[in-house]
């Protein structure tokens, strides 16, 4: 198949309306007022297979979710404040939430707590408690409205700048319910699937160094070369504000997705993940006359850079098939 990668002009836009403002709150560490590397984006691929790679782990059964906030790189012990005032409140012995007056509420992962559950903390001066060890982050949440919520939307965290580009490293056309792809030339009953990532706009210490992030915001077309556009800039995957049902998760990632770290039966691996994204399930080519298509992604992130790449197939359908593929040539004599 013929990929063709190209980047738009990175575009800033965002990054003036978001920045900053009244309603933006601090890091959570020190220094407050500088930025801080992000290891895991929100809407992130969580996965948990119980099975091996080898046997069923990348089709079979798990524990699948979207990150519900960022990951911020802190070394192990790192003291961690709160980003507004607010009352205390004990999620587990590793996790705290504070809820503030027209904020919301924010929650804090991976620390042991020094503070008391009901008490009232100041944002900048009291410490909540100290990164734990073996964790090297923070995860911040954050929820408005009763829905969460992406920490580095507009009135999110500040300062926040992002020059990186995402990537749309690949596009295939699959059989569909396969992980395998077509050639060049298509038919019956296809998926459509794109692979995508983000860089991190900071470095990352550690083994999570140079690892993958989730773009935030995906689309996808579909025209005929030549002829008509049948899709127009559809989201295929939209984490700029709130998070997608987590029952949709195989809805948004395509099957062969794993996260950055991934854990497959009782052992985990430190390498980096695979963020394939479905464009679309199920498609019936028979649906669409017999010639040459174009599909193409966009991805883009929370301060509008983005780049895109397409991809040409043909689709030839067979009449007179029960699948519209022709049929494989007999072994028989």
């Amino acid at each position: 198949m013929r990929l063709r990668l190209f980047c738009l002009i990175a575009c800033f836009a965002l990054a003036l309306a978001a920045s900053a403002g009244a309603s933006a709150f601090p890091w959570p560490i020190k220094p407050f007022n500088k930025q801080h590397p992000i290891r895991a984006n929100f809407g992130d691929p969580r996965t948990r297979f119980p099975n091996t790679m080898l046997t069923d782990g990348l089709q079979g059964p798990g524990t699948f979710l979207f990150h519900n906030g960022i990951d911020i790189a802190a070394a192990d012990g790192t003291p961690v404040y709160p980003v507004l005032s607010g009352k205390v409140h004990y999620i587990d012995d590793s996790a705290i939430s504070v809820r503030t007056k027209g904020h919301g509420v924010f929650q804090y992962f991976h620390i042991i707590a020094t503070v008391r559950n009901g008490e009232q903390v100041i944002a900048g001066r009291t410490i909540l408690g100290y990164v734990m060890r073996a964790y090297d982050h923070v995860h911040l949440s954050w929820i408005r409205g009763g829905r969460v919520w992406n920490p580095l939307a507009r009135g999110g965290i500040a300062p926040y700048r992002d020059r990186t580009v995402p990537q749309v490293r690949a596009i295939n056309v699959r059989p569909a319910g396969s992980l395998l792809s077509f050639d060049e030339t298509v038919c019956g009953m296809v998926s459509i699937v794109a692979a995508a990532d983000d860089t991190a706009p900071m470095a990352v210490p550690g083994v999570f160094a140079n690892f993958p992030l989730a773009p935030a915001f995906l689309t996808w077309s579909l025209a005929k070369v030549g002829g008509s556009t049948y899709v127009r800039d559809v989201p295929a995957a939209d984490f700029r504000t709130t998070l997608p049902a987590a029952r949709t998760f195989w809805n948004v990632y395509a099957r062969g997705s794993y996260q950055n770290a991934p854990r497959f039966s009782n052992q985990q691996f430190f390498m980096a993940g695979r963020f394939l994204y479905n464009l679309a399930n199920g498609v019936d080519t028979r649906s669409y006359p017999n010639g040459l298509y174009e599909v193409t992604v966009q991805a883009s992130d929370m301060r509008g850079n983005s780049s895109e790449a397409a991809l040409q197939f043909k689709i030839e359908n067979h009449a007179g098939t029960e699948t519209g593929c022709a049929q494989a040539p007999s072994s028989e004599p």
